[in-house]
């Protein structure tokens, strides 16, 4: 990996006590960095690390035992300028731009780090001074978010993206199993929201294949849903044969807690899928628009699945024009084969 450096001919770390992490969003991308921040943990035993995003992504970092402070972007009376300012009054002496999108560009000069480190995107390179090639459309995010360790010459000994469930939140999920399955269930985790409508394989696809796991393996389904989208598990529930379970209302870190008691989860590309990995719940993760390759779930017994043969498969685009091929084509048994493959494999 190529390194440019401005301004800055040699990096000395030595004594960098206060560093901080800056990833804005969106829930999935967030959780990705977790990596980052147990490895800088591990150079930087003494260092205070702190870590900067918004609202829609807080739940994610909330309980990291690698940080010692979560700074939410957007739940402040003050204005910007007096944000950029309290920044710049914490002294960081690292940091680590995830980001690199005009704001946090912004954010990161105005720290006034002496290192601040971020991918050379257009004009935002002007305020970094350790400058690093992206690698996006070559690597997994979570390596691609590593490279910025990897240019100050630190260790990466951890790669798994890890969310920290705390007692209460497992204690509820525990008590929802309790009530409604016996310990020897076997329970699908399904998923079929997301924030792209491209991403989306559709509630009827869901609903074949959950009725016919339920049907010749004897699952028992557990449709998982999130604000504003109750429509979604009451209509995938009236497509259904076989009567599904659904999830109470939750938090993300709720869901995790109940995704975590899981034999495996079902999901579009979505936050949910890549929580679902983090609490290290075997995760099947259905792909179309986006690169499994690149984005895709991290963990023991994850698997993607694609329409093989689309020459349009990993566009990246929100809104196909040729009629979502990616997604129509894939039908249900293509999925349910390559899921009684990783049964085999896996066990589940």
């Amino acid at each position: 990996m190529k390194i440019e450096k401005l301004k800055i001919s040699n990096i000395d770390l030595s004594k960098v006590k206060r560093i901080l992490v800056i990833k804005l969003r969106a829930v999935g991308d967030v959780l990705l960095t977790t990596p980052v921040i147990r490895n800088l943990k591990e150079n930087f035993p003494e260092a205070e690390i702190d870590f900067l995003t918004e609202p829609l992504s807080e739940d994610i970092l909330k309980s990291n035992s690698f940080l010692n402070n979560l700074i939410v972007f957007g739940r402040r009376e003050k204005g910007y300028l007096k944000f950029l300012l309290s920044l710049k009054k914490k002294n960081y002496d690292l940091v680590i731009d995830l980001f690199c999108n005009p704001r946090s560009a912004q954010m990161t000069f105005a720290t006034r780090a002496k290192y601040r480190v971020g991918y050379s995107f257009r004009l935002r390179r002007y305020a970094y001074n350790v400058l690093l090639k992206s690698r996006g459309h070559e690597v997994h995010n979570v390596d691609f978010n590593l490279d910025a360790l990897r240019a100050l010459g630190l260790k990466v000994n951890h790669g798994i993206p890890v969310l920290q469930i705390t007692p209460r939140e497992l204690d509820l999920a525990r008590e929802f199993f309790r009530k409604n399955f016996s310990e020897n269930d076997k329970i699908i985790g399904i998923n079929a929201g997301g924030g792209w409508e491209a991403k989306l394989w559709g509630l009827k696809k869901f609903a074949e294949l959950s009725d016919r796991l339920i049907e010749n393996y004897d699952y028992k389904v557990l449709i998982f849903w999130g604000p504003g989208q109750i429509q979604i598990y009451e209509n995938l529930k009236k497509m259904m044969r076989y009567e599904p379970f659904i999830a109470p209302p939750t938090s993300l870190r709720e869901m995790a807690a109940l995704q975590k008691r899981c034999d495996f989860v079902i999901s579009n590309d979505s936050g949910p899928m890549h929580i679902s990995a983090a609490v290290g719940t075997p995760t099947i993760g259905i792909f179309g628009p986006t690169n499994p390759k690149l984005q895709g779930p991290v963990g023991e017994g994850c698997m993607t699945i694609v329409k093989e043969g689309l020459s349009c498969l990993g566009c990246n685009l929100t809104a196909c024009k040729i009629g979502n091929l990616c997604m129509t084509e894939l039908s249900v048994d293509d999925v349910l084969n390559k899921i009684i493959i990783w049964r085999k494999i896996y066990g589940k």
